[in-house]
């Protein structure tokens, strides 16, 4: 009788399993893979993105069912567009670096990316730290890094009370694909002390590789992003 109880549980508990992780589905998604090799930035501003910054000076083109992005010196620039998504609890992410910017370390202060994905939240204009950058809502950065310490939580340049930086993974091999899996919905709650999570109200992302040497190179397959 307590063996036939013992495997109900079982049962039940596994059936709450298979129910929670089914019903989470993709609210958002771009996949770069199936495009063929050559020049990107007109593909991406059909699809809502804009371009800041030295955006253009990044080479976006597609090649090997990738977008690709790099640098050949010291360059910054962000591909961005409006989204609404209520209710978003994760993302995932499938990219690599095939070349890091030298001399990037944030654990040193110099702040470089070769790649970054960007996730803001809501319409709330938090200050940017400087009169001439203008404000902007909550915001999570990706990125994948050389030398910085996974699911430490980094402090850019500007927007420190609104903008978060997490390396994941760290050390990834040059021209290793990795699939980064994080947690938008309880990084949002711990870094911010906010008790709910406000619409995602931009995507994006960016390079920067000011301060460093040597350029960077990297590219990304696909990104979801994932809710109830």
């Amino acid at each position: 009788m307590i063996r036939q109880l013992f495997i109900l549980v079982v049962l039940i508990v596994a059936s709450w399993t298979t129910v929670s992780a089914t019903s989470e589905k993709v609210l958002y998604t771009i996949d770069f893979s199936g495009q063929p090799d050559g020049p990107a930035l007109q593909w991406l501003e059909k699809r809502g993105f804009e371009l800041q910054l030295g955006a253009k000076n990044l080479n976006p083109h597609f090649q090997g069912n990738r977008l690709k992005l790099q640098s050949d010196g010291e360059d910054a620039g962000l591909f961005v567009k409006a989204i609404h998504l209520p209710n978003a609890k994760r993302i995932r992410i499938y990219w690599g670096v095939e070349r890091y910017p030298q001399g990037a370390n944030w654990e040193n202060g110099v702040n470089a990316v070769s790649l970054a994905v960007m996730v803001s939240f809501g319409d709330k204009k938090m200050e940017s730290g400087a009169f001439y950058i203008p404000d902007a809502p909550y915001f999570i950065g990706l990125f994948l890094g050389e030398k910085e310490h996974e699911e430490k939580p980094y402090l850019g340049r500007f927007f420190r009370k609104g903008g978060r930086y997490f390396c994941t993974p760290c050390g990834v091999a040059p021209g290793a694909m990795v699939v980064t899996e994080f947690d938008l919905e309880k990084n949002f709650k711990t870094q911010f002390s906010e008790d709910r999570v406000p619409p995602v109200s931009r995507f994006g992302f960016q390079v920067n590789t000011k301060d460093t040497q040597g350029g960077s190179a990297a590219f990304l397959k696909k990104v979801e992003i994932l809710g109830s």
